[in-house]
């Protein structure tokens, strides 16, 4: 799907706020949706090359851009209420839609070079490595505070979640314990706070990564995506994992059968949808 200039400002608005369901919805990725939406080449295009592409680029995006702060301010409220009331349900539907990415992120590790024993190295390196980084995380390099700085490194990985296929980095986010105060951010329209520092997070992001993801991911396509499969399995695991050391967990206190059977129904429904975008991309992409 090649993005035309029938698009006009408000289409590409509206595209910005579906958009926005990938950087705050974990499971999904903001890359996915725009590949949908047609848009994600010229998005890339422009992110690496910014100089190049600034004069006919900039004001194309603009309404994209306002589209994503919008959406992103309308859906957090409710995403917010939901992980207050229904925290275990939410989040292994979270988890689902992440795992049903897993077999286009498998298929596309191995689409230009089959797998060898290397690629496995990688991925159970990686998975090990970063799963123990992760659960320690507030051990060994201390709480991350949801301040202006953590907000940056909350944008730095949202907008490697456009910049690396399938990355979702809200998973990430819970674990760091940014997410929740994130979205009470975005709902409350902090925008010094919250919104500022995340945007210069993202661009600092595509600044410093966009050529180098663009050359390791031509240069080493398979072990950069059996080290992403990694990272993405590991986090997906925490995420369901109670972790008395992280600032954000799950928890399974006062949970009933019903919560199980609701979480496993969630789990379902998540994987199921996480396989029909991640179809999807294929296709569009």
């Amino acid at each position: 799907m090649q993005t035309t200039r029938s698009d006009g400002p408000v289409k590409r608005f509206f595209k910005g706020v579906i958009i926005a369901l990938g950087f705050i919805l974990p499971g999904v990725s903001g890359g996915v949706l725009a590949a949908i939406l047609g848009i994600y080449e010229r998005l890339l295009g422009f992110m690496a090359h910014f100089r190049q592409n600034f004069k006919r680029d900039f004001w194309y995006f603009v309404p994209v851009g306002l589209g994503g702060i919008v959406g992103i301010a309308l859906l957090s409220a409710p995403l917010e209420y939901l992980l207050a009331h229904w925290q275990v349900i939410v989040l292994w539907g979270f988890a689902g839609a992440i795992v049903g990415t897993l077999p286009a992120l498998l298929q596309t590790a191995s689409s230009q070079t089959p797998r060898d024993a290397a690629d496995y190295g990688w991925f159970f390196g990686t998975l090990v490595i970063s799963g123990g980084l992760l659960y320690f995380m507030s051990d060994i390099f201390g709480t991350l505070p949801a301040n202006f700085w953590g907000f940056v490194v909350a944008g730095i990985l949202i907008a490697l979640g456009v910049l690396v296929p399938g990355l979702s980095p809200s998973n990430l986010l819970l674990i760091l314990g940014l997410f929740t105060p994130m979205l009470t951010g975005f709902k409350n329209f902090d925008l010094l706070g919250v919104y500022l520092p995340i945007a210069l997070g993202g661009m600092l992001s595509m600044i410093l990564f966009s050529k180098g993801m663009d050359y390791l991911i031509h240069r080493f396509h398979s072990r950069v995506y059996h080290f992403i499969l990694g990272i993405v399995v590991a986090s997906t695991i925490l995420i369901l994992v109670p972790n008395s050391h992280a600032a954000e967990s799950i928890s399974y206190a006062g949970a009933t059968w019903s919560t199980l059977l609701f979480s496993v129904l969630a789990l379902a429904i998540g994987t199921g949808l996480g396989y029909w975008m991640s179809r999807l991309e294929i296709k569009y992409k």
